[in-house]
């Protein structure tokens, strides 16, 4: 997940899920396991101070997890500072999957998602900004989506009660509860009070969603000839985000030139 940091992108929804298997991974450390690295790259704007704590959040997992040698070995989180084009263009064409998590209606339009699907990685991801363009390109079975639609968070937004789900999910709460109480030694009781109280980006409520996903994307890519399928198809399909394509439309149907 690489983009800037910021709570509608939901970088603490991916590691909220990452603690969820580092848990139960603690629990049972010869679980049947699908390896996995993930990868983080962002930066905060200066005064952002929860952005800066969910970056220290994210760094903290990595370290407490890279120091468990038995469980890194099926589980590893890296954040590379300083991101940058130079450094993206070394992380896109190495990239299996590609999140794009913001939640459905926040997201204007970026194009790291383009990007990486263009270096052949598989998104993970919302009906948002251009996700829905990559679905349509790439078709629905080259891409996997979670979580609400836009219309959905809309009608939920103005009764959303996420103490309800932290009370009565036991993966959840135990999950939050850990932020809270510290990882790697550092605690982050801002991150859990607003996932328990306010959560205005709905981290709790795709949470369920989001797992299951992650699953299915572990499923494919086992199965490497489904998995070199669904990748050449969004290498094919990504041509429809060309420059040329954009400026000719433009120039036809906005411009009229």
């Amino acid at each position: 997940q690489v983009k800037r940091l910021h709570e509608y992108k939901r970088q603490h929804l991916n590691a909220l899920n990452i603690l969820a298997d580092y848990q139960a991974l603690l629990d049972n450390p010869d679980m049947d396991f699908a390896p996995k690295t993930y990868i983080f790259a962002a930066k905060a704007a200066p005064g952002y101070y929860l952005a800066k704590q969910i970056i220290k959040m994210i760094w903290s997992l990595s370290e407490e997890i890279r120091k468990n040698p038995k469980i890194s070995e099926k589980l590893a989180v890296v954040f590379l500072e300083n991101y940058c084009v130079t450094l993206s263009e070394l992380l896109m064409p190495a990239s299996d999957f590609s999140e794009q998590i913001s939640l459905a209606g926040t997201e204007a339009s970026g194009t790291g998602n383009m990007k990486l699907m263009l270096n052949g990685a598989v998104t993970i991801g919302t009906l948002d900004g251009a996700n829905i363009e990559i679905k349509d390109a790439a078709g629905d079975e080259n891409i996997i989506i979670f979580g609400m639609k836009t219309e959905e968070v809309n009608a939920r937004k103005f009764n959303y009660r996420p103490q309800d789900i932290y009370q009565h999910h036991g993966l959840i709460r135990s999950c939050v509860d850990r932020i809270a109480n510290g990882i790697n030694g550092c605690k982050f009781p801002e991150i859990a009070q607003s996932l328990r109280t306010q959560d205005p980006y709905m981290v709790l409520a795709d949470f369920d969603s989001y797992r299951a996903a992650q699953a299915y994307a572990a499923q494919c890519y086992a199965d490497k000839q489904r998995f070199a399928k669904m990748s050449l198809n969004n290498i094919a399909g990504a041509g429809v985000f060309s420059a040329d394509r954009a400026v000719t439309e433009y120039a036809k149907n906005i411009w009229h030139l």
